[in-house]
């Protein structure tokens, strides 16, 4: 099995890419880079992998995109209460987040919101990219069920019980080293020869190892899926994989 990671930023420079080879017993990460471009991503998820994790909301909320469009038609008094006393909260919190957001956020998980947060930026590209994985063949399904699937780093670490936040940026140096041995600590089968270095120097590439972790998990059959009745939103919103069970258990028996 091939698993590949993404962590997506808005340009290449940041963008994290890793592919992890599966076998018995074992793990190798392949491959782990930054300056990913979009080709560069369908190049790794037509190897072909069989998961490919996405630190990216794949859609946007379904109230958004009607709240948009209702806007851009001059129908907004038809779509929302305009009248005296409406404050416009519930109307804000419904157009912010997805209902993936609003079912972590019940976790107690903090997701940034795709339609208020600059995390709308970088998704603008998962859009694009994810045409351009459809177009190459890639099966994508924003619900996680096709070969695309979104997932969230930083969530996938505390369902492991590792450390999950503070290890960004230089002043997360120190915490990001400590968090890739714990990783390593807990996954003594998984290879990193010398891409330990950057996974220690960078966030984006220790995401994007983990984004591809994530996906193995997915690929596993190991994260909660949307209920019956969530599927077609999930389909047009994007649906956020979280890992279950023991991250040490993701790779098979020798």
């Amino acid at each position: 099995m091939i698993t590949v990671g993404v962590d997506l930023a808005t340009q290449p420079a940041r963008t994290g890419l890793a592919v992890v080879e599966w076998s018995p017993g074992r793990a190798r990460v392949a491959h782990l880079a930054l300056g990913a471009t979009d080709a560069d991503v369908v190049a790794a998820a037509g190897a072909p992998a069989d998961k490919v994790g996405i630190d990216c909301p794949l859609g946007w909320p379904d109230e958004f995109t009607a709240f948009v469009a209702a806007h851009t038609a001059g129908r907004l008094a038809q779509h929302v209460d305009t009248g005296p006393g409406a404050d416009g909260e519930e109307l804000r919190r419904r157009v912010a987040y997805r209902h993936t957001d609003r079912v972590l956020r019940r976790a107690g998980y903090v997701p940034l919101s795709v339609s208020t947060d600059r995390i709308g930026l970088t998704a603008v590209r998962a859009a694009v990219l994810l045409e351009r994985l459809a177009a190459a063949g890639v099966p994508v399904d924003r619900s996680g069920t096709g070969v695309v699937a979104e997932v969230y780093p930083a969530a996938s670490l505390h369902r492991w019980g590792l450390a999950h936040r503070g290890y960004k940026g230089r002043e997360g140096a120190s915490a990001r080293a400590a968090l890739v041995a714990g990783l390593l600590a807990r996954t003594p089968w998984l290879d990193v020869g010398a891409h330990r270095a950057l996974c220690e120097a960078s966030d984006d590439a220790l995401d994007a190892l983990v984004a591809a972790l994530a996906a193995r998990a997915a690929a596993l059959g190991r994260c909660a899926s949307p209920a019956p009745g969530e599927v077609e939103r999930a389909r047009r919103e994007g649906w956020i994989v979280l890992p279950e069970g023991q991250v040490g258990d993701l790779v098979d028996p020798a």
